[in-house]
């Protein structure tokens, strides 16, 4: 396997990663806001406590958002900064979802 090819294994890895509209916008809250606990972002994104604290724990496992304890809290972060700027892109790309 070649560097290139290592390069896109990562990119779709990541692509993966992120995914679905619930893990999309914890990634833009938290990149809006700094860090955030589960139920600070369930409030910006009216997603179900647990249904976001799956998703926030399986993004922390693939790398991308890392946390710490606070008290009885645990507070996310980006760790992957660079994801909304690939999010950003994403959105501006004029492809046709009705297809």
């Amino acid at each position: 396997m070649n560097k290139h090819t290592k390069q896109l294994e990562k990119a779709a890895f990541i692509l993966k990663s992120i995914a679905h509209p619930t893990r999309l916008a914890a990634i833009e809250y938290l990149n809006k806001i700094g860090k955030a606990n589960v139920g600070e972002i369930c409030m910006a994104t009216g997603c179900e406590q647990s249904l976001m604290s799956h998703h926030l724990i399986a993004m922390k496992l693939k790398g991308l958002l890392q946390s710490q304890k606070e008290g009885t809290s645990i507070i996310y972060s980006l760790k992957e900064k660079q994801l909304c700027a690939v999010i950003q892109l994403m959105e501006n790309c004029n492809c046709n979802m009705n297809s």
